[in-house]
């Protein structure tokens, strides 16, 4: 199995995973999914475009994960995880632009939240805490992009419709392999806007780590192989600051994970 892998279009059209080479280029995996082995071939490919990693079975938020977002947005700690869906249609690739949605008719409300991306890769059901990691197929950058008002005032108290807007799901380019990231605990995560380093934590900062995440979603609840889980963005997000800043069109975002890679996306008005 390879430790770092992509999904791409390449220069003959077809869309393949493959083992990056460098920006441009990468070695064709063979197999027939994602979960079933890939095995390194020798075809070096062309890359056209970087695609998100994989097409989500279902994709879990969380909320207020990292005591110090809690604490910048007021909130008490919780007792458990606070979650939240996106749909499959939220997701978007590496270097494809965020739309600013027509419907945030009232002014600038779209925020950024770097995130670490948690992809199921064996079937999880009931699964304990000690358990829970080898249900891990790897890791990946997300954006957990967020209409603020949609999702503070116009979802009657629930957060996916602020949440859910098409191209909210930023992820990729690089999955790495669970096996290259024994503790998920200690990665340093920043979010850059057009140069300036808007969040910088350390995923120990989370408040419910990745093992008990798991246990606590797969509690009579099947989690299939390609449930991602985003497991919280840490302080620094734009609405929490003052004055706020919400991004804009011809912003570029960065959400960087050292060991994982760096997610880029420019933003554009819808």
């Amino acid at each position: 199995q390879t430790m770092k892998l992509a999904r791409c279009i390449d220069s003959q059209g077809r869309t393949l995973w493959v083992e990056p080479l460098d920006q441009t280029r990468g070695l064709a995996l063979e197999g027939t999914d994602l979960f079933s082995g890939l095995r390194p071939g020798d075809e070096e490919v062309e890359v056209e475009q970087w695609l998100a990693p994989l097409e989500p079975a279902a994709i879990y938020g969380v909320g207020l994960n990292y005591r110090a977002h809690a604490a910048e947005t007021g909130a008490q700690l919780p007792d458990s995880p606070v979650l939240f869906m996106k749909p499959g249609t939220a997701v978007t690739d590496p270097g494809s632009p965020i739309l600013l949605p027509a419907a945030c008719e009232h002014g600038p409300e779209v925020d950024y939240e770097a995130e670490l991306a948690v992809i199921i890769g064996k079937t999880a059901r009931n699964v304990a805490v000690k358990d829970a990691l080898g249900h891990v197929f790897g890791y990946t950058c997300a954006n957990d992009v967020s209409a603020r008002r949609w999702q503070k005032h116009a979802g009657g108290g629930q957060w996916i419709r602020g949440k859910s807007f098409d191209t909210f799901c930023p992820l990729g380019p690089l999955v790495v392999d669970a096996g290259e990231i024994p503790d998920p605990q200690n990665l340093p995560i920043r979010s850059v806007l057009n140069g300036q380093t808007m969040q910088s934590s350390n995923t120990r900062d989370m408040i419910f780590p990745v093992a008990e995440l798991i246990a606590f979603i797969s509690r009579d609840t099947t989690l299939l192989p390609g449930t991602v889980i985003l497991t919280g963005t840490p302080e620094g997000v734009g609405f929490a600051r003052k004055p706020p800043v919400y991004l804009a069109d011809g912003d570029t975002i960065e959400v960087t994970i050292d060991g994982i890679g760096t997610l880029s996306n420019p933003v554009r008005n819808a």
